[in-house]
C-alpha cells in the first residue's frame, strides 16, 4: 500500500501574508489562490493550504527536513528577519540550535503562532 500526505490546511489570520511568510523563509513560491486557499507547495509535493480563520488559532507544528546547505540559507533568513528561534519545541533554549541525531535543527514561529521547525536529520536517524 502506498500512502502519501498530499496537503493540509493551515489556519491563518491573513492567509496571503502567512503563505508569503513561509515561502519567503523557506525560499519557495506561493501558488495562485485555489478556492478559499492560498497554497505553498513543498518540493516533495505536499501543499500547505492557508485558510483565513476567524478568532483564536490553535498553534500547530510543521517540521521541514532540509539539507545542510539549505539549513544555512534558511537559518540565515530567520536571523535576517530578526525572528526569535529556539533549539527545542518548548522554547526553553532561545537563540540556540540543536544537534539532534548528528544534524541541526531550529524552531521558530509564524505570524499565527504555529511552531515551525527546520531540521537536517530525521528524528531517530542516529548520528
Amino acid at each position: 500500500m502506498t500512502v502519501q500526505l498530499n496537503h493540509t490546511i493551515v489556519a491563518a489570520h491573513d492567509k496571503k501574508a502567512s503563505a508569503r511568510f513561509l515561502a519567503d523563509i523557506l525560499g519557495l513560491e506561493v501558488s495562485p489562490q485555489y478556492g478559499p486557499f492560498v497554497p505553498v507547495e513543498i518540493p516533495n509535493g505536499v501543499t500547505l493550504d492557508y485558510l483565513d480563520s476567524p478568532g483564536a488559532i490553535t498553534p500547530q507544528h510543521y517540521a521541514f527536513l532540509v539539507s545542510e546547505d539549505d539549513f544555512d540559507t534558511i537559518f540565515g533568513r530567520i536571523r535576517e528577519a530578526g525572528l526569535t528561534y529556539w533549539a527545542d519545541p518548548y522554547h526553553r533554549r532561545p537563540g540556540e540550535i540543536n544537534h539532534n541525531d548528528g544534524g541541526r535543527g531550529a524552531y521558530f514561529e509564524d505570524p499565527n503562532g504555529h511552531n515551525l521547525e527546520i531540521l537536517t536529520r530525521p528524528y531517530g536517524s542516529g548520528g
